[in-house]
């Protein structure tokens, strides 16, 4: 049976704390109001064995937590009793702890939103932005519906981006691992023939004295391979840095065209889903424009906002900007008019992650046989050099 940690105010007003084992935090609730006391806090105690080597929390067991709390109050239960039951039924240990926060807070009659706040979960910024709405406006089974879908939606974009480099990534990862071990064990196999010949082609010198180098200095590089690799996976954790990275990334042309429309297609969606739950288009813009990834894009779209705010059209805004395609421009200039934006966002965003879907498929057809032509031809190249280091052995000894 799990132990808990309570907090209670009695009837003279005096705090105490406490250690009860039951069955869940609101059997804990329950026994303690009827011995009189004014429950504060209620925590599950933690076991540090337990928690000790415990996996990381992944986005999707935070989607899976809230699209239950969703289905929950959906149905009618009262959201202090879904908060609970989602304390009680999560799997890993972080939700449960975040929902027992929640339940705390609740329990001191915070809002959903500070209680949400107060979990520490890594939720995006438009999930606040929708519970509030949601709050204000008495839908809230609604607003985390839309935030779960939105999660759902980022997740799916993320999984197919990640999907789609696995293979180019693999392949290169190969081709360099065949280029190293061809110059660490192939090549200076051959290494006598720069002491047999004097006057090697230039090639040929090149490829043995690398292979020479690469096979006296393997620790070296290996050790050199290992601390590049941490020291850019340390580096890349920086905001910043990602942040350079994608803006580069962006440049150039055969990607420039593929992540824009990712971009704008989550941008489109973010709009959709806020927009259905009542949040200010102000608010919306802004909070949709702070997702964008590109550098460029946000700033035609921050451009944007700053016209709306005084007073122009949306669509007349993001076209005097540049920020979206024609087809877009129309959309939403027919939610405009007909008072359905959300509708045409939603439209929007299906939209572009078509076209991007589309585009990125033909990057990946220029990628893979570009990384293919690229191995192949360094092997080649070290090949070539071997053939021209025996051969120029064969003429002098002839």
């Amino acid at each position: 049976m799990p132990a808990y940690d309570y907090e209670v105010v009695d009837a003279n007003g005096q705090s105490s704390k406490g250690h009860l084992e039951a069955e869940s935090p609101s059997d804990v609730v329950r026994r303690l109001a009827a011995a009189g006391h004014t429950v504060v806090d209620v925590s599950e105690t933690r076991d540090a064995a337990r928690a000790f080597g415990r996996r990381r929390l992944r986005g999707a067991d935070v989607v899976v937590a809230f699209h239950e709390l969703a289905t929950l109050l959906g149905s009618g239960v009262s959201l202090g009793d879904a908060v609970l039951a989602q304390s009680r039924g999560s799997h890993h240990p972080s939700l449960v702890a975040a929902f027992d926060t929640m339940a705390r807070h609740l329990m001191r009659g915070e809002r959903f939103l500070d209680a949400m706040g107060a979990s520490g979960l890594p939720l995006p910024d438009y999930v606040h932005q929708l519970v509030e709405a949601g709050e204000a406006s008495g839908r809230l089974p609604q607003a985390l519906r839309q935030a779960v879908d939105q999660m759902q939606y980022d997740q799916r974009v993320a999984a197919d981006i990640r999907g789609a480099l696995t293979y180019p990534a693999i392949l290169v990862v190969a081709g360099v691992t065949a280029v190293l071990l061809v110059f660490i064990f192939v090549v200076p196999q051959f290494a006598n023939l720069l002491e047999e010949a004097e006057n090697l082609p230039l090639l040929a010198e090149f490829v043995l004295r690398a292979g020479v180098w690469f096979n006296a200095n393997t620790w070296l590089l290996a050790g050199t391979v290992v601390a590049a690799a941490a020291f850019g996976t340390v580096l890349f954790r920086r905001r910043a840095v990602r942040q350079r990275v994608m803006d580069i990334v962006g440049t150039v042309p055969i990607l420039r065209e593929w992540l824009s429309e990712v971009d704008t297609a989550k941008w489109a969606s973010v709009m959709g889903a806020m927009l259905a739950s009542r949040v200010e288009l102000m608010d919306a813009l802004g909070l949709a424009s702070r997702g964008v990834r590109i550098s460029r894009r946000k700033v035609l779209l921050e451009r944007a906002v700053n016209e709306v705010r005084a007073g122009t059209p949306l669509s007349e805004a993001l076209e005097q900007q540049d920020a979206l395609t024609p087809t877009g421009y129309n959309l939403i200039r027919v939610g405009e008019r007909s008072g359905q934006l959300a509708e045409m966002m939603r439209a929007l965003a299906e939209l572009y992650e078509e076209n991007g879907t589309r585009r990125m498929k033909r990057v990946l057809t220029l990628i893979e046989p570009l990384a293919v032509l690229a191995i192949g031809g360094v092997l080649g190249t070290i090949m070539i050099g071997l053939v021209l280091a025996i051969t120029s052995v064969n003429e002098l000894v002839l």
